[in-house]
């Protein structure tokens, strides 16, 4: 994602720039640098075209992606709406308004009737930011703290995780979703739930039978003896198999009874929901300060499994945590010793639930972490914004997954993936698999041009593959001229338009670089040469000749280049209608 913002900021840069220009002389009094992330957010997430606005994506926008991206809710509250009026304005009047865009007068009424929602918004998080008692108080790791482990993370290996189909099929098997659903399942429709006490002790029997877990002896109300369904209540929650409704109900959710569902992705999203979970295994002991210390008991068990490889002795890791207790407050050991009085094993309860989520087992006198539990953590890190190198298992990866992950590679680890990836098939075949999946996008021209290079290496392994390529448009220039270069006896000769089509393909790797790199790359050409091709290549169908053509109007410092991308950028719009 992180490439993808760069590439769409560097693309939108100059627009942004101009805009600011025009601003000054046509509404000074506006603030024109608060729209960038919005123009950002809108690029990422509703159209690859700039000039494309949409009124019933403005509602998403403004009140569901700014919030999570502005950083001064009190400027945005303030100007943003005036702002992104202006934007579109400057997009209207100077002609970017893309002929698919809705009206203006539409997005300025839609804009307008957002304001007051958008401003609640926004002062929605300045309340949340705003200082509370305690906030100057140094905040107390606990014993999940992720960061405290962030130097010994980054030294891992890499992890290698197991490919959706099999992680789905393991989520499919977890014992602790089948409880969650038949327990909301058991809720119904619509239930009437308590103030003090959700369930009646006589509604709280029947949960407990549904899930099955034992009836507790408790002397006082039941509800209050049964932590463990309380746990997969609020598992039943998180998974949106429960949702709370009005008058005090709660009900189960319509597809509640398709788990385990039929899509791959839909399991695991399901799974990943629940995730967060794993902090219902933290013991809960009677002392509430005792039990505070203990909090993170879970997440520290499965980091330390991570940096061990995935497996620990338990014995070992119980001596472990209960020193991390011990260093980490004072009632730690009053704590450990608590916990051990009320479950026998302080990691009873954790092992109860990372066993029931699918996240472990138990081997002989070792936790081990299963490849559910391994996707699970390195997800749980990330969200804790800490890095970890983990990669698809090499044996799991297709073609687009290995061209993919080496685009963000340094060369040398890209090779060397590509090498084990090779390992495991026949050249041709491979050949056949990696040009396949670059035709998956024909505006990648990244993936495009790493497939033809990694494919023209084969040799002569790769010409089936070559030849089955001349029939992809995207790929033809590459065919061609690798089949010439292997001496084909009946390969077509490259034509002037299957190099232009190579020189744009480089172009747009170069602008998603950066626009230094770009402006090099043109000046390598020189103005001349350019000119040149720019008076044919705006007739070639590539995905980013308009942009390309646009982009070097804009940043190329000789005026008579800029002014020819100009002319052929009218001309491309003139022949496509744009």
């Amino acid at each position: 994602m992180t490439d993808r913002i760069e590439v769409a900021a560097t693309e939108l840069r100059p627009l942004l720039e101009e805009f600011i220009v025009w601003a000054r002389t046509n509404e000074p009094d506006i603030a024109p640098e608060l729209v960038g992330p919005a123009v950002l957010w809108h690029r990422l997430a509703f159209s690859d075209d700039a000039g494309i606005w949409k009124a019933d994506t403005l509602r998403e926008l403004l009140l569901e992606r700014m919030p999570t991206v502005v950083d001064d809710p009190d400027a945005a509250a303030d100007g943003l709406i005036q702002a992104l009026e202006a934007y579109l304005t400057f997009l209207s009047q100077t002609g970017r308004m893309h002929q698919r865009a809705d009206s203006f007068d539409r997005l300025r009424s839609e804009l307008l009737a957002l304001e007051d929602d958008f401003v609640d918004a926004m002062e929605d998080l300045i309340d949340s930011d705003s200082p509370s008692e305690g906030d100057d108080e140094e905040e107390i790791a606990d014993l999940g703290d992720f960061e405290l482990f962030a130097d010994e993370l980054a030294e891992l290996d890499t992890i290698r995780l197991r490919p959706d189909a099999e992680l789905a099929d393991a989520a499919r098997a977890v014992p602790l979703l089948a409880k969650a659903r038949d327990l909301a399942l058991w809720v119904g429709p619509s239930r009437q739930v308590g103030e003090e006490s959700l369930l009646t002790d006589a509604e709280v029997e029947e949960a407990l039978s549904v899930v099955g877990l034992p009836r507790p002896s408790a002397a006082g109300p039941l509800a209050q003896a049964v932590p463990q369904l309380w746990n997969i209540w609020n598992l039943a929650v998180d998974l949106e198999f429960l949702e709370p409704g009005d008058d005090d109900t709660v009900s189960v959710r319509t597809d509640t009874a398709d788990w385990p569902f039929d899509d791959d992705e839909d399991v695991l999203d399901a799974w990943a929901l629940g995730l967060q979970s794993v902090d219902y295994a933290d013991p809960e002991l009677p002392d509430e300060d005792l039990t505070l210390v203990l909090t993170g008991l879970t997440r520290g068990v499965l980091v330390r499994l991570l940096l061990a490889g995935g497996s620990l002795e338990l014995a070992n890791l119980r001596t472990d945590l209960e020193a991390a207790a011990a260093d980490l407050d004072e009632l730690g050991p009053d704590a450990w010793a608590a916990a051990t009085s009320l479950y026998g094993d302080p990691l009873a309860p954790v092992i109860d639930w990372l066993v029931g989520y699918g996240m472990a087992v138990v081997s002989g006198t070792s936790l081990v972490l299963t490849p559910l539990g391994v996707d699970g953590v390195v997800h749980l890190i990330d969200d804790a914004d800490i890095e970890v190198d983990a990669r698809p298992a090499i044996d799991s990866m297709n073609a687009l997954d290995l061209l993919a992950l080496s685009a963000d590679l340094p060369e040398e680890e890209a090779d060397a993936e590509l090498a084990a990836w090779m390992e495991l098939r026949d050249p041709a075949k491979a050949a056949s698999e990696l040009l396949e999946a670059a035709t998956a996008d024909p505006a990648d021209a990244l993936i495009r041009v790493q497939a033809a290079s990694v494919v023209g290496a084969l040799g002569e392994a790769a010409t089936p593959a070559w030849k089955a390529a001349l029939s992809e448009p995207s790929l033809r220039p590459y065919a061609a001229t690798h089949l010439t270069q292997l001496g084909v006896a009946d390969a077509p000769e490259p034509t002037q338009d299957d190099t232009h089509w190579l020189i744009l393909d480089m172009w747009t790797i170069s602008a998603g670089l950066g626009r230094s790199e770009f402006v090099s790359s043109l000046r390598d050409i020189g103005p001349d040469l350019l000119n040149n091709l720019l008076e044919v290549v705006w007739k070639i169908p590539h995905a980013h000749v308009e942009e390309l053509l646009d982009l070097i109007s804009q940043v190329h410092p000789d005026k008579q280049v800029a002014k020819a991308a100009k002319r052929a950028l009218f001309k491309t719009r003139s022949a496509t209608g744009h």
